[in-house]
């Protein structure tokens, strides 16, 4: 009986989360990492900047990331020199990966999951998150809100880059087969929501949104490619994936 081959990765793509699974079941998102490429937002590197632009870290804020996966969006956030930084991150790889750009006191990547971070209430300043909360259930979005609004000091502020399905009146059966198509492609189960559903989820556990913009989910055309990744890196990861 044949089968297809199995593909894993080599030695050398321990630094990137998945590291020892089958290429062929690993989720997408990890998929890309092995392959070399960093940016993973849905929005690309420009909807991340507008993000922290609109968060304003300063010197005095005390940060909580969840889910940072491989870091990048930490290092911009301690350009910014924050108090202190934390990262919450279920994948213990990815945990270790942002911790190597973690240095000085008040810097640290736990692993934990963003519904439950054990942190003390009223323990930050700034939450953020991106690209998580898209793959979660209805409950599960709502107790990763809930708990985003409960480590917040009076005042806070919390920022989200997520998948956006649009235009708002979206029909529910196009909603549906969007989720499954798209779970089917990345090998994670995604539920985004409409830029109103979004809204009305945050406004439901307490926050006003005061900045909301959206852009094409283009993470793999070629100028989003290269603008997010550079030309080095996008020709490494084209000759990468040529080769695996």
């Amino acid at each position: 009986m044949r089968g297809d081959p199995v593909v894993t990765q080599r030695s050398t793509d321990l630094e990137a989360p998945g590291h020892g699974l089958d290429y062929g079941k690993m989720p997408g998102h990890w998929l890309l990492a092995q392959m070399g490429k960093r940016v993973l937002r849905p929005g690309g590197a420009e909807l991340t900047s507008r993000m922290l632009e609109a968060l304003d870290i300063c010197s005095t804020d005390e940060v909580v990331e969840f889910a940072p996966g491989l870091g990048l969006t930490a290092r911009a956030a301690l350009e910014r020199q924050p108090a202190s930084y934390t990262g919450i991150e279920r994948d213990e790889t990815a945990s270790r990966q942002v911790g190597k750009y973690l240095k000085g006191p008040g810097r640290q990547c736990l692993v934990g999951r963003a519904e439950a971070t054990g942190l003390p209430d009223a323990s930050a300043t700034v939450v953020f998150g991106e690209a998580m909360l898209s793959m979660q259930t209805p409950i599960l979005k709502a107790s990763i809100v809930e708990e985003a609004a409960r480590l917040l000091r009076p005042g806070g502020r919390y920022g989200v880059h997520e998948l956006c399905l649009q235009p708002d009146d979206l029909e529910d059966a196009k909603k549906s087969e969007i989720s499954r198509v798209l779970s089917d492609a990345i090998r994670v189960g995604a539920r985004p929501l409409t830029p109103g559903e979004w809204k009305a989820l945050l406004e439901d556990h307490g926050f006003a949104v005061e900045t909301q913009v959206t852009a094409p989910m283009h993470l793999m055309e070629p100028r989003r490619f290269i603008r997010d990744e550079g030309w080095a890196r996008t020709i490494r990861f084209v000759l990468k994936v040529a080769r695996t």
